[in-house]
């Protein structure tokens, strides 16, 4: 009888699994995403200092012969990052909005995150102080040497990826059928989003640990920073009201973040967010022609909508704006990184884009 009971039970878990692998399939119903490296010969940056075998690190997933599509990660993100739920699963499978059986889609990590090139690799603060321009530069190479592509039916991004892809449509206008920039603004990095990140980088620098990058143990600021840096630049208001409606709720948030370990690179850090700081699309908006979908979320603490959405909008030929309502559910500037309150407008706005 024992042994009938053990049978069972095998059987049974064995059932849940292949269930488990079935639910797991209809997740992730979307070609296996692939990784690589190409290395980028003698990389100029804006201050004139060079780079030889500059290392570029991307993500793909489809097929290389498909629609090309560059999606760009935000700051301290990766191309392999992108690959989560809520988002991937949101967009890559059969008829979703970027199709991985019809779309291949190239999602780059910046210099200085990834794969790709930073100061940790041993540079460490002689690492050229690169800005939005040179990683732009980069994926530009990556895609055109590397690749070997001559067109590309989108460019979108998120965040700093977002502010990347304004980038793209001024620095290449005639590279992209249409472009979709998300959680960011075309103006100048200023007012509480470049403060902020000013207090994360000055925070590192200020650390006695740090010592001018060339630190042995990583400076304890660079947690502490990154850490009330997401809270008070993302979640939301009524988002983070909700995981932390009380002090006490919130002290223990506070400390369950505090209290994952740093695996991150204080000069790395310091790099991401500093890259910021010369940001400023506003003079070239008339550059662009490609047709623009600009998706924001009206809770977004860094790129708040009073700052003059339309009138930005206006000076561009095609362009609209997706602004996502605030809500309970919604994240403040992490709301864009789930897909599903945009992959329907997406979808649409690239069915209404011809082909070049």
């Amino acid at each position: 009888m024992f042994m009938i009971k053990k049978i069972r039970a095998s059987l049974a878990i064995l059932s849940l699994s292949i269930v488990g692998a079935q639910a797991a399939d209809l997740v992730t119903h979307y070609p296996t995403p692939k990784e690589a490296v190409w290395t980028a010969k003698t990389f100029k940056f804006h201050t004139g200092e060079t780079i030889e075998n500059l290392k570029l690190g991307y993500t793909t997933v489809g097929d290389a012969k498909g629609i090309p599509v560059l999606f760009l990660h935000g700051t301290g993100g990766s191309g392999s990052g992108l690959i989560k739920p809520g988002f991937a699963d949101e967009l890559f499978g059969p008829g979703q909005a970027l199709d991985a059986s019809k779309y291949f889609v190239i999602m780059p990590d910046a210099i200085g995150t990834g794969q790709s090139s930073k100061p940790s690799d041993g540079l460490k603060a002689k690492f050229p102080l690169y800005n939005y321009d040179d990683m732009v530069l980069g994926q530009y190479r990556l895609i055109t040497e590397g690749l070997g592509l001559k067109h590309l039916r989108l460019v979108m991004g998120n965040s700093m990826g977002g502010m990347q892809t304004w980038l793209w449509g001024i620095k290449y206008p005639d590279f992209m059928d249409a472009l979709a920039p998300m959680a960011s603004l075309p103006i100048e990095m200023s007012g509480r989003n470049w403060i902020m990140r000013r207090m994360l980088t000055d925070s590192i620098r200020q650390d006695p640990l740090w010592k001018n990058g060339d630190y042995t143990q990583q400076p304890p600021s660079a947690q502490f920073a990154i850490t009330y840096f997401q809270f008070a630049m993302s979640g939301g208001n009524q988002g983070l009201y909700a995981l932390a409606p009380t002090r006490a709720a919130a002290d223990k948030l506070i400390a369950a973040r505090m209290n994952v370990p740093f695996t991150g690179d204080a000069n790395d850090l310091l790099y991401q967010w500093d890259s910021s700081r010369d940001y400023n699309p506003s003079a070239d908006l008339e550059k662009i022609v490609a047709p623009v979908l600009m998706i924001n979320s009206a809770d977004d603490e860094r790129n708040p909508p009073e700052l003059g959405l339309d009138e930005q909008l206006k000076r561009i030929k095609n362009a609209k704006l997706h602004l996502i309502p605030a809500s309970a559910k919604t994240s403040g500037h992490g709301t864009t990184g789930q897909a599903r309150w945009w992959k329907n407008e997406l979808s649409d706005f690239l069915k209404s884009i011809p082909k070049t």
